[in-house]
């Protein structure tokens, strides 16, 4: 589980096409730091599995669903990427800390950078969206857009708001985001399951 808090700025040092699938190898000292194989990193708002590890470099394989359902296929060599680790239940002081909100790595859909509006501290930047993920998505509510936890502003039938302010702009890959640019969207998981639960009892 992540928590959409973008610990650093990593860079694609390789996408590797394979028949059904790639392998995509990233660059992230601070990520890497306390990795080894096994463990799970989210690349974009996806969880991949890291292969191997060193020098500051992982290799993760991306099967044939996560690059259809995300836009991890469109990445090239020194593309920039948001990275973070899973998060951890408890700190040293037994104390755990849920910074975003509850991120799976699970991407539900991608999503299409319609226009973004500049002021002098924030930028307002409206997505659109796969029509059948609008009914998950409430204003004031949560969204991952490339694996950042972000607060919707505004909803529209197949498209939504979201405000970027500067430590967002200046420490993940939304900062560089512009019109035309695919991003990966994860939807709230507690509104599925209440979904699922209400058509369960009709």
């Amino acid at each position: 589980m992540f928590t959409g808090i973008v610990e650093e700025l990593g860079e694609v040092v390789a996408l590797d096409r394979l028949a059904d699938s790639a392998v995509l190898r990233v660059r992230g000292p601070l990520v890497t730091s306390d990795a080894k194989p096994g463990d799970s990193i989210a690349v974009n708002g996806v969880c991949l599995t890291v292969v191997d590890c060193a020098d500051g470099q992982f290799s993760a394989d991306v099967m044939a669903e996560s690059l259809t359902r995300s836009a991890l296929g469109e990445l090239h060599p020194g593309d920039r990427v948001n990275l973070e680790r899973p998060v951890v239940a408890s700190g040293p002081d037994g104390v755990g800390r849920l910074g975003g909100h509850i991120v799976q790595g699970h991407v539900d859909g991608v999503g299409l950078l319609v226009r973004r509006t500049s002021s002098e501290h924030w930028d307002l930047v409206v997505i659109e969206m796969p029509a059948d993920l609008a009914r998950y998505v409430a204003t004031k509510g949560s969204i991952a857009v490339d694996g950042v936890s972000l607060t919707v502003v505004e909803v529209g039938p197949d498209w939504f708001s979201v405000a970027l302010i500067p430590s967002t702009l200046e420490l993940t890959t939304l900062g560089r985001r512009q019109p035309g640019d695919p991003v990966n969207l994860e939807v709230d998981v507690i509104a599925k399951y209440v979904e699922r639960l209400l058509e369960a009892r009709r």
